[in-house]
C-alpha cells in the first residue's frame, strides 16, 4: 500500500507542532538536580548563606539543590569551573567579592573573567565589615582614631585577615581616605588576627561581624564603625564609618548568585525570581541578620552593575597601594 506524500502544508503543521513541543520541554526546568557551587571550604560565610538559599530554592523549585564546596585559590578554582559549565541552569555559583570583583585586579593568571563568563542571578546579601579595636584603646570613635594614628605617625598598624582580601582592602582604603599611615599586617584567616587584638599588638582590623561581632558584643573589642552605607539593624548602636566622617567609605563582603555566561534569560528570569522569594523569608532574613549581613535582592542588571562597580572600586585600592597576593 502506497503511503500519500506529506503536503507542504502538513510539513508546515508538523514542524510548528515540533517547535511547541520543544518550548515545552524548555518550559519544564528544572527537570532534574541543580548543583550549587561554592567557591570555599564548608562553614564560611559564603557556604551558610548558599545552603540556606539552596535549601529554600529546592522547595520552591521541586527539585534538588545540591551544593559542593569547590575550594582554593582565593576562590578562583570554584569560580573557574562554573565558568567553564554548560550554560543551562544546573550549575550556578554562590559567588563572593573576592572572586568575582577582586581577584580579577590581583591576580594576573585569573582563568576567568568576571563580567563576561557569567550571568548575572541575584546579589543574596552584604556584610558590611566592622572597625574594631581593643576594648583599652584610647580611641572610641572613627575620629578620634583618625586623630590618634596622626598622632602617632609611624607606630600605628592594621591587622588583616590576609593580603588581598575585603579585610586589607579595606584598611588600605580607610587610610588612604583618612590621609593617615598605617603598617599591613597579615595574618592567615580571622581567629589569629583577633588573638593579636585582643594582645594588643594590632592597632585596628576590619573584620565581618560573623568572626569578630561575639568578641566585641563580649567586650573585648570595641567596634568604632562600620562600613556600611547606613546602619545596619544588628549593630544600629555603631555608626558608619561615612557618617563618622570619611564620607563615601564603604567596606563590606558580599555573595550573590550567578551562572554561567549565556545561560537563556528565561531560566535566568526564574531564578531571580524564585531566589528573591528565598531572600524575601523570614528565616532567612533573620539568619543574614545575626551575622550582622543585610539581606540582597535586584535584578540581574543590578546584580551586573554592583559587580562592575566593585571591580572599578577596589581595582584602584589594588592599583594605588601597590598591592600583590603573596
Amino acid at each position: 500500500m502506497a503511503y500519500p506524500s506529506i503536503t507542504r502544508g502538513a510539513r508546515f503543521m508538523l514542524a510548528s507542532l515540533l517547535i511547541a513541543l520543544s518550548g515545552t520541554a524548555q518550559a519544564a526546568y528544572p527537570d532534574r538536580a541543580i548543583k550549587l557551587v561554592v567557591p570555599y571550604p564548608p562553614g564560611g560565610s559564603t557556604d551558610i548563606v548558599a545552603r540556606a538559599v539552596g535549601q529554600k530554592l529546592s522547595e520552591l523549585m521541586s527539585t534538588q539543590v545540591v551544593i559542593e564546596n569547590k575550594g582554593g585559590a582565593s576562590g578562583m578554582i570554584g569560580a573557574g569551573q562554573v565558568a567553564k559549565s554548560a550554560p543551562d541552569g544546573y550549575t550556578l555559583l554562590m559567588t563572593a567579592s573576592g572572586p568575582h570583583s577582586i581577584n580579577v585586579s590581583l591576580f594576573k593568571d585569573i582563568a576567568y573573567d568576571p563580567v563576561k563568563d557569567f550571568s548575572p542571578i541575584i546579589l543574596t546579601a552584604v556584610n558590611p565589615l566592622l572597625m574594631v579595636v581593643n576594648a583599652e584603646h584610647p580611641a572610641t570613635s572613627v575620629s578620634e582614631f583618625i586623630a590618634w594614628a596622626k598622632a602617632n605617625k609611624g607606630k600605628v598598624n592594621f591587622c588583616s585577615i590576609g593580603p588581598g582580601t575585603p579585610s586589607h582592602l579595606a584598611g588600605e582604603l580607610f587610610q588612604s581616605m583618612a590621609g593617615i599611615e598605617m603598617t599591613h599586617i597579615p595574618y592567615k584567616g580571622s581567629s589569629q588576627a583577633i588573638t593579636d587584638m585582643l594582645a594588643g599588638q594590632c592597632s585596628v582590623l576590619f573584620d565581618s561581624a560573623l568572626s569578630s561581632g561575639p568578641q566585641v558584643k563580649g567586650g573585648k573589642l570595641r567596634a568604632i564603625g562600620i562600613g556600611s552605607k547606613e546602619r545596619v539593624d544588628s549593630w544600629s548602636l555603631i555608626p558608619t564609618i561615612s557618617e563618622s566622617g570619611l564620607t563615601g567609605y564603604e567596606a563590606y563582603t558580599w555573595t550573590a548568585l550567578v551562572a554561567p555566561a549565556a545561560t537563556p534569560k528565561p531560566i535566568i528570569d526564574q531564578l531571580n525570581a524564585e531566589a528573591a522569594k528565598v531572600l524575601a523569608t523570614p528565616s532567612f532574613m533573620e539568619m543574614i541578620k545575626s551575622q550582622g549581613a543585610v539581606v540582597g535582592g535586584g535584578s540581574p542588571e543590578d546584580l551586573a552593575r554592583f559587580t562592575q562597580s566593585e571591580i572599578a572600586k577596589w581595582g584602584k585600592v589594588i592599583r594605588d597601594g601597590n598591592i600583590k597576593p603573596q
